[in-house]
Formats: C-alpha cells, structure tokens, sequence
C-alpha cells in the first residue's frame, strides 16, 4: 500500500514517522520542504509538489485549516489525478460545509473519502496513542484501519457522512475550550480571595474533575507555561469560529461558544496567538486585575 502524506506540523511529521515505523510506504509534502528531511532520513521519498502525492493508494492529509486544504488537495490538481478507487482519509479539522463539498467532489472523480480527525497533542501522536474519530463508508473504514492501529490507540465510528465526524471533533474542541475557560475564571476568582491558583487547581484535577484534559491544561495554567505550544490559541480561535458556523447553520444555539470567541480574540488582540490555548488564562486573570 502506497501511503501519501501531505502536512507535516508537529502532529503530521509524528503521524507520518509512525507510519514509516509500520512499515508502510510513505511519500511526503509539506509546504517548508525542510519539515520533511528528518522522514527522509528514515525512509520517505519526498514529493516537491502535491499532485505529486496523486500515485498513492492512500492519500492522508493532516493541513491547518479550510483554505490549506482546498488549495492543496483541489485547487493543486492533486484529487483530479488521483488513482480511480484511490482513498483520501483527512485528518485534520475542517468545517462542516468544507466536508459536505469534498465528500461531493470525491464521488464525481471515484475517490474515496473518509474523515478521521484526532484527539491527541504532538506527544500523543508521537507515542502512536491518538483517538480516532472517523466516519465515512463502511467498507472503507475497514481498509484504513491498518493506518489508524499504527496511529491511536482507538479508532471511534461516528457514521456513514463524513461530515459527522468533523461535528464531533468540533464539539470536542469547544468542550475542551470550556473546560479551560472555567478553569481559568476559577482560578483567577480564588487568587482574588489569597488562595494559590496552582492549589486549586491540582485539587480539581484530583477530585470532581479527575480527568485528563482538567489535570493536563490545569498544570499548564498552574504553572503559567503556554509556551512551547501544543495546540495553539489561533488554532483554538479557528475551532471555536466552526463550532458556531455548524451551529449557525443547524440552528444549535451555542451561548459559552459567543464568549469562548470574544475571550480568543481578546488573547490574539494581546499578542498571544502562537501560545497555547490555555493562555485564555491570562485573559481571565487580567480582567480580574491579577498580574
């Protein structure tokens, strides 16, 4: 099986190294050339442009928005000169009406198409341990399933649209930047009272929040560490912005995702776009006159 892989951040290039260690054949693109060199080192032959990636059996694109992915994979010539009965699975987090109109434009050219977006920070995917939330045609989903054993720990069915899996990650990501965002207000409010922030927060972490997502982003804003970022506040900003597109466009009512938005803007309009997205602590803490 003949693997193109097109992005290569700090999740792409950890997502393709796994699978050059299962020994799959891999070509890779990314858009700074020099991202690929250490993949080629181990292995991978390195395309100059991405149509080049048309050859492969399986065509995985792990791209930063909407537009890098509609410039790479349609307005590049990349999905007209895929192989008919070619798969594309894409795995990063797009809108719901990008999904709706790439699920289309593969049926005309007899490309398969399968959403997988993933949970996981660059860690998580270096250690080939992501949660995979796919969705897509049945009988597809079991082809690629080889690629996601080598790339999570656990691949979640959401459906035959692909566009339900993007819902659910997108709703991920907003309860993930509530969660933050509650965080962040309790924290500033017992500083205000004298009580230490990191305090509370490994004791939330410990009791009624015993989870993760409260213990990994409650250390982060503990410690004021935002940098180097994990997943980045202009990213969150991204996320948040589909969450009320699908709502708006399913009539859902998303109240916190209005607010969630206004505080990410508040973040960017300080200069903290590249920090991680649980700097929306400091946002917090500076309306509530903390240092």
């Amino acid at each position: 099986m003949k693997i193109g892989f097109a992005g290569l951040g700090g999740m792409g290039s950890a997502m393709a190294a796994n699978l050059l260690q299962a020994g799959f054949t891999l070509t890779v693109w990314n858009r700074s050339p020099q991202a690929a060199q250490p993949l080629v080192s181990a292995g991978a032959q390195q395309a100059e442009r991405p149509e080049q990636l048309a050859d492969a059996d399986v065509l995985i694109t792990m791209l930063a928005d909407d537009a890098a992915t509609q410039q790479v994979v349609v307005d590049s010539g990349l999905l007209q000169r895929m192989k008919p009965g070619a798969l594309h699975i894409n795995m990063a987090t797009i809108s719901v009406e990008l999904a709706k109109r790439l699920t289309a434009l593969h049926a005309e050219h007899g490309i398969g198409y399968l959403a997988a977006p993933v949970l996981g920070r660059v860690d998580v995917a270096a250690a080939g341990k992501l949660n995979i939330l796919a969705a897509g045609d049945s009988e597809r989903l079991k082809q690629a399933q080889p690629l996601f054993d080598a790339l999570g720990q656990k691949t979640w069915h959401f459906g035959a649209d692909p566009a339900q899996a993007y819902v659910v990650k997108i709703a991920t990501n907003f309860t993930l930047a509530s969660a933050i965002e509650a965080m962040a207000e309790g924290s500033a409010l017992v500083r205000n009272y004298g009580v230490s922030g990191a305090d509370y927060l490994q004791m939330l972490g410990g009791t009624v929040f015993a989870a993760p997502a409260y213990q990994g982003y409650g250390a982060l804003i503990a410690a004021e560490k935002y940098s180097p970022a994990g997943f980045r506040l202009a990213l969150g900003l991204k996320d948040v912005g589909l969450a009320l597109a699908a709502g708006a466009d399913s009539h859902t009512p998303m109240p916190f995702a209005g607010v969630l938005k206004d505080n990410f803007l508040d973040a960017m309009a300080q200069g903290d776009a590249d920090l991680d997205w649980a700097a929306l602590a400091k946002v917090a803490a500076r309306r509530a006159g903390l240092k």
